[in-house]
């Protein structure tokens, strides 16, 4: 696999909310505004291209044995430091997202990406993939986002497009669930054809 497939299976053929349907949790409860998925999303780009990165460095170095703590304990580190930055330059954002931020640590996309890849191969692809990885996870999570956020109240990106107000339902948690499920329709549909 050349380095341009290694970036863009992340986007549509291995999207990992779309199609790998991984990280739902911080799908479903970041992606009440196109804001709040695209901060998540850049959030956990930067986590997968830092913990992708360094386990590749390190893969070598790290028994069998302590294979996952370690790349625990890696991905826990870039966690901090994006949990510190957002603190610091972007309280409004970090404050809606919350809990979300810490939680990135678990995230199966993060630690699956360091098992699956990054153990496994050199460097620069490691730095691909976890980009092309976060870039897709991004784009699921910022469409997501703005698809609850039109039909929700009407607005994208806080700036009201529609008068009146949107349909309760994709603001709260149902509407979460019901827009993903057309969303991961539509990539079906496209990738059938």
């Amino acid at each position: 696999m050349n380095q341009f497939q290694n970036l863009t299976k992340g986007l549509i053929k291995e999207n990992p909310i779309l199609v790998l349907v991984l990280g739902t949790c911080p799908t479903l409860a970041t992606t009440t505004s196109s804001l709040n998925g695209m901060g998540m999303g850049i959030a956990t780009t930067f986590v997968l291209i830092g913990s992708n990165v360094v386990i590749s460095l390190l893969s070598d170095l790290i028994p069998d044995k302590v294979r996952i703590p370690a790349f625990v304990v890696i991905i826990a580190s870039f966690v901090t430091i994006v949990d510190l930055l957002m603190q610091a330059y972007v309280p409004g954002l970090y404050e809606k997202l919350g809990i979300s931020i810490p939680l990135i640590v678990v995230n199966c996309i993060v630690l699956g990406r360091a098992e699956a890849f990054a153990c496994k191969n050199s460097v620069f692809s490691s730095l691909i993939d976890g980009l092309g990885m976060g870039l897709g996870f991004t784009l699921a999570l910022g469409i997501l986002g703005a698809m609850r956020e039109i039909a929700g109240s009407g607005a994208i990106f806080g700036h009201k497009l529609i008068a009146g107000d949107g349909i309760l339902i994709f603001v709260l948690a149902p509407g979460a669930f019901i827009a993903l499920g057309y969303l991961i329709a539509v990539i079906n549909r496209i990738k059938k054809t």
